[in-house]
């Protein structure tokens, strides 16, 4: 997934983006309100983790900013406002879940996944497509039973296409949620990352449309 982080705590966002990146996912840090605005009438993000306190500006104020636009992001606050007025608050501006500063980075992934799994309707612990199952939650995928090792970016690549079955997904849709700002992407890495999924699921797990893009297949 593609990921915004706004946070202006420096050693946390690194921690959280390491965290986050070791786990799959593209990671980009907004440091400031101004910044966070930027990047999201830029790019589109699969979800947002909020710090309230930002230097120039409330995020709960940001988060309402996102929602009058129309902008239906997955939202995880992250703040060391723990009241519960101030949850209340937040749930009621359109966050989707809360994690109270100090957090633990894993209970961080796992809120993430849940939070994804809600807003793609998704309750089912697995996918299945033919042969081959994918459990998100395990970031695993079986094929004929038989656990097949992925990297980071080859499950990555396949979650977002699982996701929505039979949908296609644009070549630079897909770099969007392997790769954060300013990272530099070879030409060919998506279909780099294709082919390396096809030699261990089956060359048909993903199918090409030409001229649009790729969508998921029976492995």
């Amino acid at each position: 997934m593609r990921l915004l982080v706004i946070e202006d705590e420096a050693d946390l966002a690194t921690a959280v983006r390491d965290h986050l990146c070791a786990a799959g996912h593209a990671v980009d840090i907004a440091v400031s309100r101004d910044l966070a605005e930027a990047a999201l009438q830029g790019t589109g993000f699969d979800l947002i983790l909020l710090d309230l306190q930002l230097p120039d500006g409330d995020g709960l104020a940001l988060l309402r900013w996102l929602r009058q636009r129309g902008d239906a992001t997955p939202v995880l606050i992250a703040t060391a406002r723990d009241r519960i007025t101030e949850r209340i608050a937040g749930l009621q501006a359109g966050a989707d879940d809360y994690l109270v500063k100090p957090y633990d980075l894993d209970e961080m992934l796992a809120r993430i996944a849940a939070i994804r799994r809600r807003s793609d309707g998704r309750a089912e612990p697995e996918r299945r497509f033919g042969p081959l199952r994918l459990l998100p939650e395990r970031k695993q995928a079986l094929l004929e039973d038989v656990t097949i090792h992925l990297t980071a970016r080859e499950w990555a690549l396949l979650e977002r296409l699982s996701r929505r079955p039979g949908v296609i997904v644009s070549r630079q849709e897909l770099e969007d949620t392997l790769y954060e700002f300013g990272a530099e992407v070879e030409s060919n890495a998506i279909e780099a990352h294709i082919s390396r999924l096809r030699a261990k699921l089956g060359r048909a797990v993903v199918e090409t449309v030409r001229g649009m893009g790729y969508r998921m297949g029976q492995a």
